[in-house]
């Protein structure tokens, strides 16, 4: 009788044994997802904001002197930041299962890549605030994910 009670608790034991390292395994996963996803939401909105302060720069650039130097040399930085802020779009849209959050993400990167497309002052000022407010609720919505 006692050889049966002790290969009981040597089952038992390891049953639970078993289902405190699976949990530990669950925890480790989802706290390097969480990790992985603070890094990459957070680099999205840093690209975006570069990309945005790149966009102005390059509206600013043609009107001072469409063709010049000055002008193709920001619009060159905002090319490079473009793609700079796409590379990090990829990243949240591999990461996340969220559709409204990549949704927000798509909206603050399209918002950004049109600053430079307006024609005057106000308009280029509207989509600039528009910019913001899009990365801005990005950031609101991607955040429970990282909670």
């Amino acid at each position: 009788m006692a050889v049966v009670g002790t290969l009981l608790g040597v089952v038992v034991t390891h049953h639970f044994q078993r289902r405190a390292t699976v949990r530990g395994e669950e925890f480790a996963r989802s706290e390097a997802l969480r990790q992985e996803r603070i890094a990459t939401y957070s680099a999205f909105a840093a690209a975006v904001e570069e990309y945005r302060r790149g966009q102005a720069d390059r509206w600013y650039g043609s009107r001072r002197d469409p063709g010049g130097p000055e002008y193709i040399a920001v619009r060159d930085r905002a090319h490079h930041l473009r793609t700079a802020a796409r590379q990090a779009l990829y990243r949240v849209k591999l990461l996340t299962v969220d559709a409204e959050v990549v949704l927000a993400a798509d909206r603050a990167y399209v918002n950004t890549r049109e600053i430079s497309t307006a024609t005057e002052e106000d308009g280029h000022r509207e989509r600039d605030r528009e910019s913001r407010e899009a990365i801005e609720a990005f950031v609101t919505r991607a955040s429970p994910l990282v909670r």
